[in-house]
């Protein structure tokens, strides 16, 4: 594995995702000085994300053509100044302005953060592309916690503090990512097969199926990250503590998605999607009626089931399009990020109607959903059988 390249663009990952997973705490801690319904919380959360996730793909083509050294600096640096500009906010519309504006740093990043990453395994493209989401999900789930001790401790002066710990690493993925990249080189060469591939693989029912398992298990991600403070806070937890307990679902989520990387070179994609979507449902569910080491233990399994096929769904993307995985990253992560965003806004707005604990029930039964939309899968390029000739061409040059 190129280690500079990879290293750089996963501690990006790691500072520009503990900044966005921080943007719940904060709308949470100014609920009360800006009265702010739920459904207020959950659309802040909501116009963050879409803006992030409908603009990557965007900047996935402007990755494929200047690659990722300066868009990648360059957007870890708005994001961490609009940021800290936030912290400044008198009320919600500005607020709101300027976590938006904080999200385009974050679209910019991710694109060429998965491209960069695949590039760097050489051959190992699930393993190096897990590693990059691996520490991007430690920024998530070091996020609430960090935020939620410098909320209590300092309010949001304390907050500024994560944005500035962000800048020696927009000087080091500058340096680190000086060498160009050959995006290609460990991607299939066209093939007489790969026409028929190629159509069977959009069909509309694989096609269908592939967007339910992404959104669905988006969903639960982002629906967690977004509203879970919010109930924990309802149930009289400070803000330390319902950041700690999410963090513990962040942390292990985190370490899903590596292990789901691992076994993805080693195993079917199909059968890993669907045995780790229908395993969660129990442990999300678990996680709403549970406290103390109850709660840790199914925060803590239900995180690493949802964290499993993060890394996955990236790569049988990119292997769709292997000349533009720029766009291909951005594409699949900005529809992860929307319908997480979606899924996020729209329960926020009908726990306004219906209860947060209700809305919370609902979205930690859709892995269900996701596994069994899987199960559909069987002849997509998600396939262990469809990519083996990806997975030839690696072996062939390792």
């Amino acid at each position: 594995m190129n280690l500079r390249r990879l290293s750089s663009v996963s501690l990006g990952h790691l500072a520009i995702d503990v900044l966005s997973s921080s943007v719940a705490m904060i709308l949470t801690v100014l609920a009360v000085p800006f009265d702010l319904s739920n459904s207020q919380i959950g659309v802040g959360v909501m116009i963050y994300q879409l803006v992030g996730s409908l603009t990557q793909p965007f900047f996935g083509v402007l990755a494929d053509r200047v690659g990722g050294r300066w868009l990648g600096a360059a957007g870890l640096a708005w994001t961490a100044t609009f940021y800290w500009a936030a912290t400044y906010a008198q009320n919600y519309p500005v607020l709101l302005l300027l976590m938006s504006l904080a999200a385009l740093g974050s679209a910019a990043f991710h694109p060429q953060g998965a491209m960069n990453a695949s590039e760097a395994g050489q051959g190992r493209a699930s393993s190096s592309t897990a590693i990059f989401f691996l520490l991007g999900q430690t920024g998530l789930a070091l996020g609430p916690a960090l935020a939620g001790f410098l909320l209590e401790s300092s309010g949001l002066a304390g907050v500024r503090i994560l944005a500035g710990a962000s800048v020696p690493l927009v000087f080091l993925m500058a340096l680190w990512l000086q060498q160009p990249a050959d995006f290609t080189k460990h991607q299939p060469r066209s093939a007489s097969g790969g026409k028929q591939r190629s159509q069977a693989t959009f069909r509309r029912s694989v096609f269908v199926a592939f967007v339910l398992v992404v959104g669905l298990r988006a969903t639960v991600q982002s629906g967690y990250y977004g509203l879970l403070p919010k109930f924990l806070a309802d149930q009289g937890y400070a803000p330390s503590t319902y950041g700690l307990m999410v963090g513990i679902f962040s942390l292990t989520l985190a370490i899903g998605t590596l292990g789901g990387g691992i076994l993805g070179d080693r195993m079917s994609h199909r059968t890993l999607l669907i045995w780790v979507s229908l395993l969660a449902t129990p442990f999300t569910v678990w996680m709403l009626y549970s406290d103390g080491w109850a709660f840790a233990i199914a925060a803590g399994v239900g995180g690493l089931l949802i964290g499993a096929p993060h890394s996955i769904l990236v790569v049988m993307a990119q292997n769709l399009l292997p000349k533009r995985q720029g766009l291909a990253s951005g594409a699949v992560l900005g529809f992860m990020f929307a319908a997480g965003a979606a899924g996020t806004g729209l329960g926020g707005w009908a726990a306004d109607f219906v209860g947060l604990p209700l809305i919370l029930l609902v979205i930690a039964l859709l892995p269900l959903g996701s596994g069994i939309s899987a199960i559909f899968l069987a002849r997509d390029v998600v396939s262990r059988a469809a990519v083996t000739p990806v997975l030839n061409v690696a072996t062939d040059e390792r």
